[in-house]
């Protein structure tokens, strides 16, 4: 009969720490970042070397495509011209330390000389 005195309160101890640990993690998810860019690829030629060189870039600095070309449906306003690339990383200073990094300044270059863009860091829903 003692243990079963004891099951209760040990039982709700354990339930309510579980439930405290979850709201403790939850409080430090961070949201993704994003790169968001509307492309208009002017010398198609020119860019091939650009995407070359980005793609194993984005994922040396942890990034993921999202979004790389296909097709686009307009549902309101005017869609991009030619291409839209989203760029998933792990934060927004993730994103923006890929987008500073001296190894994409180095390529960037590239891409504005065969495009013309509009680029733009978002944060994400947490």
């Amino acid at each position: 009969m003692n243990f079963k005195r004891h099951l209760f309160p040990a039982v709700a101890l354990l339930m309510l720490a579980g439930t405290s640990f979850t709201v403790l993690r939850a409080a430090t998810v961070v949201p993704k970042g994003y790169v968001i860019a509307e492309i208009t690829v002017t010398d198609p030629e020119a860019y091939k070397s650009y995407v070359a060189a980005v793609g194993p870039l984005v994922a040396r600095f942890g990034g993921k495509y999202v979004v790389r070309g296909g097709q686009i449906i307009a549902v309101e306003g005017d869609p991009p011209m030619d291409r839209f690339v989203v760029i998933e990383f792990g934060s927004l200073a993730a994103a923006r330390s890929f987008e500073g990094s001296p190894e994409y300044q180095t390529i960037a270059p590239l891409r504005r000389k065969s495009a013309r863009s509009r680029v733009f860091l978002v944060e994400g829903a947490s």
